[in-house]
């Protein structure tokens, strides 16, 4: 299993590099990855009065859109362990149309403190490839969900067109880092450490094989931008 580099604390990362989080998300995606959480939305089922957790919220981005999404009686919880990362988040949410329909917390998505079949839709964002263990991190969200509930996964992917690669590696292994450095003021290293969290990420057909061995069923693949992301539909 794909281990986090290591000696790299990535809790103490995600919080030095909250303040810009948000900005090098855009910089970095040039704003395409609002348009694949739309995407990926566009195609899933909110039950009335959903229970959703989103995993790995970070600044909160895409709770507040599950929010916009689902009806006034359900209700969205964000995960995430860094306390920076929810703090920018929250101040997000308060401002919001969604703040009672939000409760952002800090903790671990390899040790949920829920009971079993609790929610009815789990997502987790760019984020699976940061848990030193993304196997036991997807058996949590397996024992979380409500039998026939919906795990969404949508996370960076490795191109396999032999055009297209090259480029998709020089992009993320110098060219990102560098908006780091230039934009995040000075954060080189902690931009690599994402690069290399890509890189070294399990592809889209191993991803898709685990969690039908874990026990999900109905897995269903969608890729974007030429396969530098991927989408995962499971239900349990």
């Amino acid at each position: 299993m794909t281990q986090s580099p290591k000696n790299t604390d990535v809790q103490a990362l995600f919080d030095k590099i909250a303040p810009e989080y948000d900005k090098m998300n855009n910089i970095i995606s040039f704003g395409t990855h609002k348009l694949w959480r739309q995407k990926v939305m566009s195609k899933m089922t909110f039950p009335v009065g959903a229970q959703i957790i989103d995993l790995a919220t970070g600044t909160a981005d895409w709770a507040l859109a599950l929010a916009e999404k689902s009806d006034a009686t359900a209700h969205v919880t964000g995960l995430d362990f860094s306390e920076e990362m929810l703090a920018v988040g929250q101040k997000k949410v308060d401002v919001s149309d969604y703040s009672d329909k939000i409760t952002l917390v800090q903790g671990d998505a390899m040790s949920l403190s829920f009971d079993d079949s609790t929610f009815d839709i789990v997502t987790i964002g760019f984020g699976l490839r940061n848990l030193p263990d993304p196997a036991r991190g997807l058996q949590e969200m397996f024992r979380v969900l409500k039998p026939g509930g919906q795990l969404v996964i949508l996370e960076t992917s490795q191109p396999d067109n032999p055009i297209v690669k090259p480029l998709w590696q020089l992009y993320f292994g110098k060219i990102m880092p560098m908006f780091g450095k230039v934009f995040a003021k000075g954060k080189y290293k902690e931009y690599k450490y994402l690069d290399e969290t890509t890189e070294n990420f399990m592809d889209y057909m191993t991803l898709g094989k685990i969690l039908l061995k874990i026990g999900f069923t109905k897995v269903k693949i969608s890729r974007f931008n030429l396969g530098a992301a991927a989408v995962h539909y499971a239900t349990k």
